[in-house]
Order: structure tokens, then C-alpha cells, then sequence
């Protein structure tokens, strides 16, 4: 599947939902060689032997820290054999004087992450702040109930698109607080920027029940999963 490293469920819906779309998936299939025809066309081969022809060829799987042309080998900077660059919690490298953050460090390749990391590490070096950076995840070993939902947006009620939404919350069952949250759906971004805020001021399965939907909205549904999905 893509989006490698996001919760399954999500995965699993994009790819149902871009199928449903018209887009045709090929996944382990690892391009040969791309050749263009005399009409202007591109010819993808594939390893398999198999190949398709497409008006355009878009590379995206992934990429590795840029590390090659910064004289890392004239310092005692360790990286993995990826390239990334091994830091500490505080961001320094095994060069003591040395600090890396962002792609560099390949703990998670996202902008936002970077510039929190940025705001992390400027503050513990020139403000004297004990600020750290979270990487709290699915390893943290939590025992966990999960809510999910999936359903077509009312609007579409009326107009006839057959386009599903997947909301699903990740619930620490002896604390009830809130783990993690995963939406898929029209204005996810803007829904899930406002329960990232909720989610990291502590809030519980309880205060999400407790708060009154706003309706008819797809977000209401953060506020409307009463139960669990079965073990």
C-alpha cells in the first residue's frame, strides 16, 4: 500500500476511495524503464515484464536525507545507512558541537515536524526552556479500545456521490485519554488541526462524549462514537 508509516485504516480507505474514482492502482510493480513513444506518450515497463502507457510519469517513493555534499566526512558525525544523521533528544550529533534536525534525522519527514523540532531546539540552546520534542506513538505500549467510523457524508445524500469518510479514535482504556485521531474525508486538515489541539491538552474519550455535535457536520462524529470496535 502507499502512504507507508500512516495508519492502516487510512490506507486502506484511500485506496478504496481512489478505486471508486477511477484510478487504477499497480501496487508492487517497480518501474523498469519509461520510454516516450513517437506520438509523445510514455511507455512504463515494469520488472514483471508487464507495462502500461500514460500521459505522464510522476516519481514519489520517498527519499533519503541529502547528506552527500556536506562534508560529513570531515567530521565525526554518525549516520545509518540510510544517511540519516543520529541525534540525541537535544539534537546533537556524536560531533558534541554538531546539531541536526528536520529530514536530516529521518524521524519523520513533515514540515511542521521540522519547525517543531526548529522551536524545540531554539529554545533549550538561547532561551534556557527544558522545551523536548514528542515523538509519542503506537509503540508506547498502551493497552487501547478503538473507535471508527465510516459513512457517507449527509450532503451527499442529496447529490448522489458515493465518496465515504473514515473517522477512527485511538483510546487508552484504563486513562481514557484520547491517543491518537485519523480522519479521511473532505476538509480533513482543517477538522483534525482543531482535535490535535484537544488531543495534546489531555482530553478524554469522556469530555469528546460529553460535547454537544455540531450538526450537520461531518466533525460531529468525533463527538458521536459510543462504541468500540470489538477485539
Amino acid at each position: 500500500r502507499f502512504l507507508r508509516g500512516f495508519d492502516d485504516d487510512v490506507r486502506v480507505l484511500v485506496a478504496e476511495e481512489l478505486h471508486r474514482k477511477g484510478v487504477k492502482l499497480h501496487f508492487n510493480s517497480v518501474p523498469e524503464s519509461i520510454e516516450r513513444q513517437p506520438g509523445g506518450a510514455l511507455t512504463v515497463r515494469f520488472v514483471d515484464g508487464s507495462s502500461i502507457e500514460v500521459d505522464l510519469v510522476l516519481a514519489a517513493i520517498g527519499r533519503r536525507p541529502a547528506v552527500s555534499d556536506i562534508g560529513l566526512e570531515n567530521v565525526n558525525v554518525a549516520c545509518r545507512d540510510n544517511g540519516a544523521i543520529i541525534v540525541d533528544d537535544e539534537f546533537r550529533t556524536s560531533e558534541p558541537s554538531i546539531f541536526a534536525l528536520g529530514d536530516v534525522i529521518d524521524r519523520v519527514q513533515l514540515t511542521p515536524v521540522a519547525i517543531t523540532e526548529a522551536m524545540a531546539f531554539a529554545g533549550r540552546q538561547f532561551l534556557s526552556e527544558e522545551t523536548m520534542m514528542s515523538y509519542e506513538g503506537r509503540d508506547a505500549g498502551h493497552d487501547v479500545d478503538i473507535f471508527r467510523s465510516s459513512f457517507k457524508a449527509l450532503k451527499h445524500t442529496l447529490s448522489g456521490n458515493e465518496e465515504r469518510t473514515m473517522m477512527k479514535m485511538v483510546v487508552d482504556r484504563h486513562s481514557d485519554k484520547v491517543l491518537g485521531i485519523h480522519m479521511v474525508g473532505a476538509d480533513a486538515g482543517e477538522i483534525i488541526q482543531g482535535m490535535a489541539v484537544a488531543m495534546k491538552a489531555g482530553a478524554t474519550k469522556a469530555v469528546f462524549d460529553s460535547t454537544v455535535g455540531i450538526h450537520p457536520t461531518s466533525a460531529e462524529e468525533f463527538v458521536t462514537m459510543r462504541e468500540p470496535v470489538p477485539d
